[in-house]
């Protein structure tokens, strides 16, 4: 068989992550593209549509299928909306017009359900069927894997697990409902409450910083990690109650704070969750890093070209 290659995407609001893979899953060239002064849906297309032509270069092998990680809702290649950072695109056929401009075929999905995705096939997760990631930063965002497949929902507009309901009529979340489990459990609600019990509501503070101060013993960081720790579990609990996943897969860069960060999250979660459905879960690190999404996409990118492969030859044997 003819060797070839993959390309995976990770759609940011300031910069692309591109990767080109083999078949083994191997990275054999990646780059950092900076989405500057792109201030139209055309302009990103455009520094797409380069960042596929410049990894396409890197080889001499062909490239077999384009894989993509985009913010918000996606369903058969089509972006439905909620690329809040980005311009535009809004019921755009994101995959048939890259596809026009770069000859490739390509595979879009939930830029979350790819960082999962990866950390399936790669990472923390490889090895199983059921996973549950989570990415913690200035929101929640995640995914679902069950049986190894991508669970997002009819037409993928589900599993958004930073906006399960942590509390009736909390605080109101960017998504216009209230109680959310990103508001009480991201990094910004991190930063939100130490700022509060500090009584310095402009202090210049973020994640890192409150953690150094954490494991320096500062009251008032200790005071907020705790409040994480128990938001955290709250909301993994009743992830851990509905999926029973093997593994719940934490990333995002609060989770390379240190071994404490998950045992400490992990230990809140076996006291909350119901033991039978918590029997075979355990907390773990996303290992990939800032990488999971490109290889998410390389991952399901290379998926795809095995079940193309294998309807060809179905094809071939019934007309033999």
């Amino acid at each position: 068989m003819e060797q070839s290659c993959v390309i995976g995407i990770d759609v940011g609001g300031s910069s692309l992550k591109c990767g080109l893979i083999d078949h083994s899953g191997k990275i054999l060239d990646c780059f950092l593209q900076p989405l500057d002064g792109a201030e139209t849906e055309q302009a990103v297309i455009k520094y797409m549509v380069n960042a596929i032509q410049q990894c396409a270069q890197q080889t001499e092998q062909a490239i077999s299928y384009v894989g993509i990680g985009f913010p918000g809702i996606v369903d058969n290649n089509v972006i439905i909306g909620g690329a809040d950072n980005l311009p535009g695109f809004e019921n755009l056929p994101l995959g048939d017009i890259l596809k026009q401009e770069t000859g490739y075929d390509v595979l879009i999905d939930n830029d979350a359900n790819m960082m999962g995705y990866g950390e399936l096939a790669y990472g923390a997760g490889k090895g199983c069927t059921d996973i549950v990631f989570i990415t913690v930063g200035t929101g929640i965002g995640g995914a679902v894997v069950i049986n190894g497949q991508l669970h997002g929902g009819f037409k993928n507009r589900g599993a958004e697990l930073g906006h399960i309901i942590l509390q009736h009529n909390g605080t109101p979340c960017t998504c216009g409902a209230k109680g959310c489990f990103e508001v009480y459990a991201s990094v910004t609600a991190l930063v939100n409450n130490y700022r509060e019990l500090t009584a310095h509501k402009q202090l210049a503070v973020d994640g890192k910083v409150i953690v150094d101060k954490y494991i320096q013993h500062d009251a008032h960081a200790i005071l907020a990690m705790h409040n994480h720790f128990d938001y955290m579990a709250t909301g993994i609990a009743s992830l851990v109650n509905i999926f029973s996943p093997q593994k719940i897969v934490i990333g995002g860069g609060i989770s390379e704070a240190g071994a404490f960060y998950i045992q400490e999250i992990s230990k809140r979660v076996q006291h909350t969750a119901m033991p039978a459905t918590m029997q075979h879960t355990t907390l773990v690190s996303a290992s990939l890093g800032n990488r999971a999404g490109m290889l998410g996409c390389a991952a399901k990118a290379l998926e795809k070209v095995e079940k193309d492969n294998i309807i060809r030859k179905e094809h071939i044997i019934i007309k033999a």
